[in-house]
């Protein structure tokens, strides 16, 4: 399957949250726990995400559940 994402951007956790699907929270969670992509420092108080990394992790998990 083909990347949607031509260019990437930086997106917010609000953002993060829709397209995964997953609560703030267990985002933090497996951040915390090493599987899930790492944010990137922005500003003082603020961080995003690449929206390309987290389209990968989507296709990963996607490539991941069973068959059946």
């Amino acid at each position: 399957m083909e990347n949607p994402v031509k260019q990437d951007r930086l997106i917010t956790l609000k953002e993060v949250s829709a397209l995964t699907t997953l609560s703030k929270p267990t985002i933090y969670k497996r951040l915390k726990e090493g599987n899930f992509p790492k944010q990137i420092k922005v500003g003082r108080n603020r961080v995003a995400w690449s929206h390309r990394e987290i389209f990968e992790w989507i296709a990963l998990q996607a490539s991941m559940r069973p068959v059946g």
